[in-house]
């Protein structure tokens, strides 16, 4: 075989794995990030089985504690909030220092410090944890950074003209709530939905699937008849 065609062949091999080593570092690293983004919390187990009241007792007190948490930064700022509850931690682990201090001085005990085996414990983080969510986080800016590029630039006319739909319906969002108003409606209904879902799920899920034909109709019909609209099955 002729050498020049031999070398050419190597380097055609050498770029081809080098594609899919690359492809596949890219797909490690999104399976990383979604496995510790918000989304994939929701989606495990213990999550799960709060937000559809498995235990009662422990999705009454996240329920209780996540609203009162939002409920608090509507009314004060953040810098009171996070400064009272740091306060009141404060105030509990003093007060429990103090106390075990004086058990141990009427008992002439020697237990020693009542946090020991919390202060002992390791609570760095790993610079090769650190690392591989720095990447798997840059995965998934780079891959923002691309649909906003496809949205704002208008690459397809359907999917900015659906965008911009969106912001409009939002700027009336925002004129009657604001972001924590949102985030308090949003806590309400992650522990309100999901149980009333299960009990319904049949009747949900036709009304569901009526919304969605109706909607793929409608989308299909401005695909026809806008000029300029790229129509996915082009592209795919």
């Amino acid at each position: 075989m002729d050498p020049v065609t031999q070398s050419a062949q190597i380097s055609s091999s050498q770029g081809f794995a080098d594609g899919q080593n690359s492809a596949t570092k890219e797909s490690k690293l999104s399976d990383s990030f979604l496995s510790s983004s918000p989304v994939s919390l929701i989606q495990s187990p213990q999550a799960k089985d709060l937000i559809h009241w498995r235990d009662p007792k422990k999705s009454g007190v996240a329920f209780g504690l996540s609203l009162l948490m939002l409920l608090s930064l509507a009314a004060f700022s953040i810098i009171s909030v996070v400064s009272y509850l740091l306060l009141a931690l404060l105030c509990v682990t003093i007060t429990f220092r103090i106390y075990k201090s004086v058990v141990q001085a009427v008992q002439k005990s020697n237990e020693g410090h009542p946090f020991k085996a919390l202060i002992d414990k390791d609570v760095s983080i790993a610079p090769e944890t650190f690392r591989k969510h720095v990447d798997a986080s840059l995965t998934y800016i780079n891959r923002a950074l691309k649909q906003m590029s496809h949205l704002f630039l208008v690459e397809d006319l359907v999917d900015s003209l659906k965008l911009a739909v969106v912001m409009w319906l939002l700027t009336y969002v925002g004129a009657v709530f604001n972001g924590i108003t949102i985030l308090i409606l949003a806590d309400i209904l992650l522990f309100t939905v999901p149980p009333i879902y299960e009990k319904n799920k049949t009747q949900i899920d036709q009304y569901i699937d009526l919304a969605r034909t109706q909607v793929n109709n409608t989308i299909a019909k401005l695909q026809e008849k806008l000029p300029g609209a790229m129509k996915r099955s082009k592209t795919e």
